[in-house]
C-alpha cells in the first residue's frame, strides 16, 4: 500500500490534528508514515494544510505534488487544491462551506458531506474534523476506525479524552456517508 492524502481547511478546523491522527492510526497499524503540517501565522483562521503519505515500503518524501486524496474542508482549499488531485482520484469535501456545488470532474472521484451539520448533530461544531476522517477512512480503508479511536488517546491532551465519545461517533458518522 501507497497512499498519500493533502488536507486543507482553515486554522481552527482540525486540519492538523486530522492529520496527525491519520498519521498515528497508521503506524498503529505497522505502516510507515509520514506527516507534513503547514500553517499561517494566524491561530485561528488563517490557512492549514497538511500531507499523510502512509506506506507498506519506506517514505521516500514527505512532499506531494498531485495527491491520491484530498480532504478539502472549506470553499478557498477547494478553489486552490482540487485541480491538484491525481486522475483517478478522491476528494472529500466538507459542503457545509462552500458556495457552490462540489466541482464535478470525470477524473477524481468527489464525496461532499455537510460536515459541519453532521458535526452540530453529534454535538460540537468542531467535530468536522472527526467526520472527515471517518469518511476517510472508510473510503480509503487506509486505517480502521478501532485504530483511529485508540489514536485519540494519544493525540489529544489527557485533559480532552472526555471527549473521545464525540469525537468516535462523529468518525462513525462520517463513515456513514460512505457507501461503497
Amino acid at each position: 500500500m501507497n497512499l498519500d492524502v493533502f488536507i486543507a481547511g482553515f486554522g481552527g478546523q482540525g486540519v492538523l490534528l486530522l492529520g496527525n491522527l491519520l498519521a498515528c492510526a497508521s503506524i498503529r497499524e505497522g505502516r510507515n508514515v509520514s506527516y507534513f503540517p503547514a500553517y499561517g501565522v494566524e491561530k485561528r483562521g488563517g490557512a492549514a494544510t497538511c500531507t499523510v503519505v502512509i506506506s507498506d515500503a519506506e517514505v521516500g518524501s514527505p512532499v506531494v505534488g498531485r495527491p491520491q486524496a484530498a480532504i478539502l474542508l472549506n470553499q478557498a482549499s477547494v478553489e486552490k487544491y482540487f485541480e491538484r488531485i491525481r486522475p483517478g482520484g478522491f476528494a472529500l469535501i466538507n459542503s457545509s462551506l462552500m458556495e457552490a456545488p462540489a466541482p464535478a470532474c470525470a477524473q477524481v472521484e468527489v464525496l461532499a458531506i455537510a460536515m459541519n451539520e453532521v458535526a452540530l448533530e453529534v454535538g460540537d461544531a468542531r467535530l468536522v474534523n472527526m467526520v472527515a476522517a471517518g469518511a476517510w477512512a472508510k473510503k480509503t480503508g487506509a486505517v480502521q476506525l478501532s485504530s483511529l479511536e485508540q489514536a485519540l488517546r494519544e493525540v489529544l491532551p489527557e485533559r480532552n479524552h472526555r471527549f473521545i465519545p464525540l469525537n468516535v461517533e462523529a468518525m462513525k458518522r462520517g463513515a456513514a456517508f460512505v457507501t461503497s
